[in-house]
């Protein structure tokens, strides 16, 4: 069969080295891939949000699937387009996926099923949204209610500079429309962790639990990125914790989906923390975590193919996940600067790997080499027996990746 893969970073780099892996699979498009995915895929230059553009290729290659990656083609309603095209897709169709598109929408639905999360309130102007600050104590947490590449989140112990996070967002504009609401939350502590499942809207199967480390520095310090590295399975997710959310997560949020009348299929993100009250939701996202998807599908036993076509015909009850024994890890290379500014353009090179899986995020290929096109550019990723000995093999290979300007965090696993 043939498939298209819509994104380019690490995470369809993933995707793409998994589905290549399945004997059912014969050829692989990426729109637009990256330096790496080339070496798996045909790439594409169409970008991910391009929706008319990827519908007239998928038909043009007549492509058997549609995989989409991204959270954008997702709320711009390419599985939409997709399915009014009679074009096989995995992924939700954007009324499904505004579980995360629209942060403020999911936890009102939350509230109403009663599912645990943080005590929160939804603005629409800026003016409000500064009042409403008094309602909360420090530390405060600001998000923008739409999309905002993992960035939009702040907390901060000051009132004023989340005011002034308030004003960035809703009047600077500076992540568009997705900052026309936003939502202040109640800060919770604990340990935070990701579960990735599938789900076709009759069944939910949640994937091993992962790690994300979301602060650019080492000891959780500095702000926000898409993702420093990750690590799977988490050990503070017991059979007690796993009880927990099946109880008071996983099978409300099926119920509610089936209330709201959403026939969701693809994946469902849960981003939780285990507080001192117990188990809570972050957030929901609709698409597969980036760096997470780098060390819960190579752990993986099941030809996702397999899944994918059980997710897309309703029968995922048919399905078992299978997991290798041991622990996957992932160190991301980024450029100097990122989150914020960065430059690009400088060449990678890629030695011995030391037994490691390189994923790549923000590459691109010319003339037979590689050089940085993003923020995130590489997710170096190993596994191991026991969760250390993963870690230690994914900086083992880290040390042989360089690129100008290359920084990462040393702490990844170490918590």
């Amino acid at each position: 069969m043939k498939v298209l893969v819509v994104g380019g970073g690490g995470r369809e780099h993933t995707i793409v080295w998994k589905l290549s892996n399945s004997p059912r699979v014969d050829k692989i498009y990426c729109a637009p891939g990256n330096g790496g995915i080339a070496s798996l895929a045909e790439c594409v230059p169409i970008k991910a949000d391009d929706i008319d553009g990827i519908i007239q290729y998928a038909k043009q290659i007549k492509a058997d699937l549609v995989f989409i990656g991204p959270d954008d083609p997702l709320a711009l309603g390419l599985a939409d387009a997709c399915e009014d095209s009679g074009i096989r897709v995995f992924g939700p169709r954007k009324d499904e996926a505004r579980l995360e598109w629209s942060k403020g929408y999911a936890k009102n639905l939350m509230r109403k099923y009663g599912i645990p999360t943080a005590g929160y309130e939804v603005y629409e102007n800026a003016e409000d949204a500064i009042r409403g600050l008094e309602s909360f104590r420090a530390p405060y947490v600001v998000k923008t209610d739409g999309l905002a590449l993992g960035k939009g989140v702040y907390i901060t112990d000051d009132q004023s500079a989340a005011a002034d996070a308030i004003k960035s967002i809703m009047l600077d504009r500076i992540y568009g429309n997705s900052g026309d609401h936003i939502v202040i939350e109640e800060f919770l502590s604990g340990v935070e962790m990701t579960v990735l499942a599938f789900t076709d809207g009759k069944v939910i199967k949640p994937m091993l639990c992962s790690q994300d480390h979301k602060q650019a520095f080492d000891g959780d310090m500095g702000p926000n990125t898409g993702g420093m590295g990750a690590f799977a399975p988490s050990p503070v997710y017991t059979a007690d914790v796993e009880r927990e959310c099946w109880e008071k997560i996983y099978a409300p949020t099926m119920e509610m989906l089936k209330n709201e009348s959403l026939n969701y299929r693809g994946i469902i993100y849960f981003g939780l923390i285990l507080t001192g009250e117990g188990v809570k939701v972050i957030e929901y996202n609709s698409r597969f975590g980036d760096p997470e998807t780098q060390v819960v599908l190579p752990l993986l036993k099941n030809d996702l193919i397999d899944i994918t076509d059980a997710v897309i015909d309703g029968r995922l009850d048919e399905i078992e996940l299978e997991w290798e024994d041991g622990c996957c890890a992932c160190v991301v290379a980024a450029s100097g600067g990122y989150p914020e500014k960065y430059a690009t353009g400088f060449e990678v090179n890629i030695n011995d790997d030391a037994g490691a899986l390189v994923f790549h995020a923000g590459t691109r290929l010319e003339n037979g080499r590689f050089f940085t096109s993003g923020g995130r550019v590489l997710g170096v990723t190993a596994k191991g027996g026991l969760l250390a000995e993963a870690v230690d093999r994914a900086y083992a290979a880290v040390n042989n990746v360089s690129f100008e300007g290359m920084r990462y965090r040393s702490d990844i696993g170490r918590k």
